[in-house]
């Protein structure tokens, strides 16, 4: 049978199979031995030992599309960033660290903004535009009212999609609403891997429905990235790259020298002052951090 590693405790790993619920699975020692590891939402071919008890063996990782460092899990297909409209204020210098990570990833990212019902469209859209002129999909929800959740569960349907967000910005109500309906399945993956809630925070992923799951993501407010250089970061501003042939200087980091042509279209108003200071802010973190 096949099915998604959800969590992984201790050399247990929790399985979940659409049709059938979640199982209790060991991985066999052909894995330790070519030294591979199974990761949270690595698809797998288990052999079933006991169908009452729901337990069995992993027998084959199948082949990932891809693998996280940060967090370490496989075959995430989208990322949701979830940020409240209005209490707490959006962060963006965090948004934009997710914004990085994950492209950095090679994984799509859609911007959530819920809390809408807290302001009006004219703010709303002040700062949700600055983001999707830069290419990124947004969607806008309200938990509280329940708008949106439509549109969100399209976006996620069929699909891993890891979550992520500061405190505070209704993240949680927001996969409650997702989950609405569905309550006796998620029940009932609670209770089977109990085993594993008073532990150390692992990475664990919800099934929705079917093949629809989210991921809980743990939090991104480093950039600490292994490989990742100052000089990296100009080419995860996506809307810096039309205006870099007109810099004198090849390389230009787009801060001190002369004859930039990022910096001419930041005074023409082409490129958001916004998303200019907080690259210069992570452009000083990444110069500050010490090479071991």
């Amino acid at each position: 049978m096949q099915g998604k590693i959800v969590k992984g405790i201790s050399g247990f790993y929790y399985v979940h199979i659409a049709e059938s619920g979640i199982y209790e699975c060991k991985a066999k020692g052909i894995f330790r031995n070519q030294k591979v590891k199974p990761l949270v939402g690595d698809n797998v071919e288990i052999a079933i030992l006991h169908e009452k008890e729901k337990t069995g063996n992993i027998e084959t990782i199948l082949p990932r599309e891809n693998e996280l460092i940060r967090p370490a899990v496989a075959n995430v297909n989208q990322a949701l960033v979830i940020f409240a409209a209005a209490k707490p204020q959006p962060n963006f210098n965090l948004l934009d660290r997710f914004l990085i990570m994950m492209e950095y990833q090679k994984v799509p990212v859609t911007i959530c903004f819920n809390k809408t019902d807290l302001i009006t469209e004219e703010e709303l859209h002040e700062f949700a535009d600055v983001y999707a002129a830069c290419g990124y999909p947004v969607v806008f929800t309200s938990a509280k009212e329940q708008e949106g959740m439509e549109r969100l569960l399209a976006l996620l349907e069929g699909k891993t999609t890891a979550v992520a967000g500061p405190s505070g910005v209704g993240k949680s109500s927001l996969i409650n609403c997702l989950q609405k309906g569905r309550q006796m399945e998620t029940g009932a993956i609670s209770r089977k891997i109990e085993r594993g809630k008073h532990t150390t925070r692992h990475s664990e992923i919800i099934p929705i429905h079917g093949n629809t799951y989210i991921m809980d993501t743990p939090g991104f407010s480093t950039l600490n990235i292994p490989g990742f250089e100052k000089e990296d970061l100009q080419q995860y501003y996506r809307e810096f790259a039309e205006y870099e042939p007109y810099c004198r200087f090849q390389g230009c980091s787009h801060i001190g020298e002369p004859d930039c042509g990022v910096k001419d279209a930041l005074r023409e108003g082409k490129i958001s002052t916004l998303r200019y200071e907080n690259y210069k802010l992570l452009y000083e973190e990444l110069k500050q951090v010490k090479k071991y």
